[in-house]
């Protein structure tokens, strides 16, 4: 099993920065990629980035030039730095580890952090 743990969530103006972390911990052998997603009210969960072990990122078109995803050098923390928020990200963030173990790929979600953005 692998535990995240999330921290940064809050409360900013539009246009403020925020920054969340995600550190994992237990069976972190076989992770290959971190990254986030969120869900805001009456809407599905969505990719906002990800970040692969070869070094691949990914973004949603939405956060493009605001966002960015980045690990450290152990691999087993990922961080989401927002900058120029808007109203529309408003959501809780969750943080999401993918494992490669016995062939198959198993997704770990994090307990969710609430990211309010006021205009």
């Amino acid at each position: 099993q692998v535990q995240l743990v999330e921290s940064g969530g809050g409360l900013v103006q539009a246009g403020g920065s925020l920054r969340l972390s995600c550190a994992a911990s237990g069976s972190i052998f076989g992770i290959n990629a971190m990254g986030w997603y969120r869900q805001a009210p009456g809407k599905q969960r969505e990719l906002v980035a990800t970040n692969t072990n070869t070094g691949r990122r990914n973004y949603a078109d939405s956060v493009k030039g605001r966002f960015t995803i980045a690990r450290n050098n152990a691999g087993n923390t990922v961080y989401l730095q927002m900058n120029s928020l808007k109203p529309e990200d408003t959501a809780v963030y969750y943080c999401n580890v993918k494992r490669l173990f016995g062939g198959a790929t198993y997704d770990y979600w994090g307990q969710g952090t609430q990211v309010t953005v006021s205009s």
